[in-house]
């Protein structure tokens, strides 16, 4: 029987004026950008957050510190290829990840396939073992008031040899 490992993560992050809005590593057409140190990007940080929990490790948090100015404005497709060398260097590999953004504004489909590409690419897995879906929360909550995006996201890794 394989060695297998489930990791869930989340975030959220408040809309902000005056930055670029990135989901999954791909610019969004939208008024508004996400706040944060890096590029909040949430998608990509559910997803380190996810890796990370199940290679049992501290959170991005702990590994990205917005404390660290080398991280002010980063990529968060950089980090989560940082991420992807933890776990290959542990001996695991990405068997699937399944992603929900949680937004009433902007529509995702238009760059559903884009997203799902970079986030593949850097992670070095194909394409069809990242899932990405899209949900509003019919206006209740933060998100349904327009006040930022949220992303869940559960991965399966399977150990290596």
């Amino acid at each position: 029987m394989s060695d297998l490992r489930v990791g869930l993560g989340y975030d959220m992050h408040a809309f902000a004026m005056g930055r670029r809005l990135v989901l999954g590593g791909v610019e969004v057409d939208h008024p508004l950008g996400l706040a944060g140190h890096s590029d909040a990007d949430v998608l990509v940080h559910a997803l380190m957050d996810a890796l990370l929990g199940a290679l049992r490790r501290e959170d991005i948090g702990a590994h990205f510190p917005d404390t660290d100015q080398a991280y002010e404005g980063a990529s968060s497709l950089d980090m989560l290829r940082t991420v992807a060398a933890m776990v290959a260097k542990d001996g695991w590999r990405l068997v699937d990840a399944d992603c929900v953004l949680v937004l009433e504004a902007p529509r995702i489909s238009p760059y559903r396939d884009a997203m799902r590409t970079r986030i593949a690419d850097a992670l070095g897995v194909a394409v069809d073992s990242i899932g990405l879906k899209a949900t509003t929360t019919e206006g209740l909550g933060a998100t349904g008031r327009r006040e930022g995006v949220a992303a869940t996201v559960v991965v399966l890794l399977d150990r290596e040899g």
